[in-house]
């Protein structure tokens, strides 16, 4: 299939895009002034970000950057590291004045750090963030502006900038509006980019399962949709995620991920569903991506300014 979308000029511009994280060659990506603007809010309900760190000091300074220089009044940024070997811990000192709290301890992983930061974590609107992706520029504040907007909404995600280890941008994901009938089959929410209120965190159990070492975060989305949250996709780019050589490995992937999300699906459909239905369950969504990608490639055209 790849080769096809290569060959064939028509099938790459209807190729869907979610899912690939090599999507062209690196090239910088300019976050356009607007992302700047803050949008007025009569509260700034504080917000809680934790991330859980381990042997990423080489990208784990950009990471902070990316939460102490969002210009939002009322943030609690947690570091839980799990007793890196490199130079993590130096990077953290280095900014443990913009930190409400953080430690350097051994864990059992990363959704047990996640756990442990948020033990030490009092907002009302909650994230984790990984020590190796970043927040765009502005986005504390436009979800905070939505939430305050949209009392009804429980959690909140956006688009995705796909960045190498050299922060060029190679992909972007374009979401069409949310599904719950899709998170039943799989999960593309970007991670980073998600956002949720307090409440729904505790009625859906307070915690990141540990079993989960690649899907933490649909069983946590899953929860959430049985806990009875309403979702929105935000139409705005919120974060960054990166794709380098230090990550979980593909075979990893293969092996433990398929496993979890072989699990999560048997969980949600009380029966064990073939890779066929899968992608034919996918169809609809992937055809709804599809046009967005293309309507947001026509804006960058005609508009300019935008990301």
């Amino acid at each position: 299939m790849k080769l096809l979308t290569q060959k064939n000029p028509i099938i790459r511009f209807l190729y869907p895009r979610l899912g690939k994280l090599h999507q062209h060659s690196p090239k910088p990506f300019v976050i356009p002034k607007s992302y700047y603007r803050p949008k007025p809010l009569s509260l700034f309900p504080k917000i809680s970000i934790v991330t859980p760190s381990f042997n990423q000091g080489i990208f784990l300074e950009k990471t902070i950057l990316s939460v102490v220089q969002q210009k939002y009044p009322d943030i609690e940024f947690i570091i839980q590291d799990g007793e890196s070997k490199d130079n993590s811990v130096e990077v953290i000192k280095k900014y443990q004045d913009r930190l409400n709290f953080w430690e350097s301890k051994k864990d059992n992983g990363q959704s047990h750090a996640i756990n442990l930061g948020f033990t030490h974590s009092s907002g009302d609107i909650m994230a984790y963030l990984n020590s190796d992706d970043l927040l765009l520029p502005g986005t504390l504040n436009y979800v905070a502006h939505y939430f305050e907007t949209h009392p009804d909404v429980d959690v909140v995600y956006g688009h995705r900038i796909v960045i190498d280890e050299n922060n060029f941008e190679v992909g972007r994901w374009i979401l069409p509006p949310h599904s719950n009938e899709m998170l039943d089959w799989i999960d593309f929410v970007p991670q980073e980019t998600l956002f949720w209120r307090r409440k729904i965190w505790n009625k859906a159990g307070g915690f990141i399962d540990e079993n989960f070492q690649f899907a933490m975060d649909w069983d946590l989305l899953l929860r959430f949709k049985n806990a009875g949250a309403n979702f929105a996709r935000l139409p705005r780019f919120l974060g960054a995620f990166r794709v380098h050589s230090l990550q979980k490995t593909s075979s990893q992937m293969n092996e433990t991920g398929f496993k979890e999300m072989t699990a999560l699906r048997l969980r949600s459909h009380n029966r064990v569903v073939s890779q066929s239905e899968i992608k034919r369950k996918m169809i609809p969504y992937f055809l709804k991506h599809i046009v967005y990608h293309k309507l947001h490639r026509l804006k960058n055209i005609f508009i300019t300014n935008k990301i």
